[in-house]
């Protein structure tokens, strides 16, 4: 399943990078194919994609959708399977929870955390807190 999904991914890529896919929101914007999750039959391929910036996820989504049936078929070329995977495509929520866990472990509250305390509790002395 990981390796049939990283193919999707490189195929999908490719026709992108390669201007392939004709629409003028996908002309538009530079869109990041994060991962594909195969289903266990390797009968359904989730794209999971990211326009630059986070911009206009839903045109960029409405996009993919237009050109499913042409993107599934050159999956099918580039990628030797018995049958070609049915595509769906999902904005990445990935970059969100990066982002929110950096916030979170560079929030004052974990620093203090992460100090050197003595075994009453305080933090020591003597220590650069920075």
């Amino acid at each position: 399943m990981l390796r049939v999904a990283e193919l999707v991914r490189h195929a999908v890529a490719q026709l992108l990078s390669r201007g392939e896919v004709v629409d003028p929101v996908l002309e538009q914007h530079v869109v990041t194919v994060s991962r594909v999750k195969m289903s266990p039959d390797l009968k359904l391929a989730t794209v999971f994609v990211m326009p630059l910036g986070g911009k206009d996820e839903t045109e960029v989504l409405g996009a993919f959708e237009r050109h499913k049936k042409f993107l599934r078929g050159e999956i099918a070329h580039h990628v030797n399977l018995r049958f070609a995977p049915e595509v769906r495509f999902l904005i990445d929520e990935s970059f969100d929870n990066v982002s929110r866990i950096d916030a979170l472990l560079s929030s004052e509250r974990v620093k203090r955390d992460l100090e050197p305390h003595d075994e009453g509790g305080e933090p020591k002395k003597g220590t650069d807190a920075a």
